[in-house]
């Protein structure tokens, strides 16, 4: 069992300060008995964030910093690859609400933007013909998650969506040569949609208009992909939520019952003598544990288990 946690911690003030009385005995107990074994860490720019880099890892997949094939694989497994088995031009489309201010923009969290099925599908029609001009293909996945198809997707290093929302857009957006018809893709959408009935009826009910979207997860397929049978990957989102809206109030829950669910499950896995990997991600960095079994792991135990979360943090 490999437990990932996505937004362990963060570099924020105010996250810094709650990790100071955070209590989590289930997971302290896991680092007490686990050693440190990996440690992948970048820039806090990077466009892939760590829980995604460490969860392609776990994949075996080896990628270039925005390239890591989360839409081609979705596509693979709904069954939409057949000529292009190695998935080389797809992404992700996600509908979503920019907050225009003067000189930024910047991104709203499209999980908290209320968008519904049937308002993300017909937001979808009015869109599709627009991006069928530029050799796009979109196929819906979910409200707030579409697969698209296009040669210009190809090789195109991508920001995630964990990294832009709530943030200045500006640094993460593709400047290249390649994405300068997504750009204006873009505002041709914003100028469509600012008028969309469809927006005018999120305005009466206290929503924020839909008004362009965000591309992410391109990449390749390593070659002789396949989806695996069964996975013992086990990636929570609880904390999520909570640490882009920057409420750690909230977050500090999400992280005690996290502790009392997937930490003391991993913990009785432990017990049992079962192989167990935890996984916590910052910022920064994905630092991976693993059980001790060696008399290296053993003094590397003695330097990085025996500690709270709030030790941690400045390797997150």
């Amino acid at each position: 069992m490999h437990l990932l946690i996505p937004f362990a911690a963060s570099s924020s003030p105010a996250c810094q300060q709650a990790l100071e009385s955070l209590k989590l005995p289930h997971l302290e107990k896991l680092l007490g008995r686990l050693a440190l074994t990996h440690t992948d860490t970048a820039d806090e720019a990077s466009l892939t964030p760590p829980h995604e880099r460490a969860h392609a890892r776990a994949l075996g997949w080896v990628a270039p910093d925005g390239c890591v094939p989360w839409a081609a694989r979705q596509a693979a497994q709904a069954g939409l690859i057949q000529q292009t088995p190695s998935g080389a031009d797809w992404a992700w489309i996600t509908p979503c609400h920019w907050h225009v201010h003067a000189d930024y923009i910047v991104m709203g969290n499209p999980q908290t933007q209320g968008l519904e099925a049937p308002q993300s599908q017909t937001l979808l029609d009015a869109m599709r013909p627009f991006f069928e001009e530029d050799g796009i293909t979109l196929h819906y996945a979910a409200p707030t998650q579409w697969l698209a198809r296009g040669e210009v997707f190809r090789d195109l290093a991508t920001a995630s969506l964990d990294r832009v929302a709530g943030r200045d857009i500006d640094a993460w957006r593709p400047k290249t040569a390649q994405a300068a018809a997504l750009r204006r893709l873009q505002n041709e959408m914003q100028m469509l949609l600012y008028t969309h009935p469809l927006n005018d009826e999120r305005a009466e009910r206290g929503l924020a208009p839909v008004n362009s979207f965000w591309v992410s997860g391109t990449g390749t397929l390593p070659a002789g992909w396949s989806a695996p049978t069964q996975s013992e990957l086990v990636m929570p989102e609880a904390l999520r939520e909570a640490a882009l809206a920057g409420d750690w109030a909230a977050w500090v829950t999400a992280w005690q019952q996290l502790d009392a669910t997937e930490c003391a499950a991993l913990l009785r896995a432990l017990d049992a003598g079962h192989s167990v990997q935890l996984t916590l991600c910052g910022e920064r960095s994905a630092l991976t544990f693993d059980a001790a079994r060696t008399g290296l792991l053993k003094r590397m135990m003695s330097q990085f288990g025996r500690q709270p979360l709030s030790s941690l943090r400045d390797k997150l």
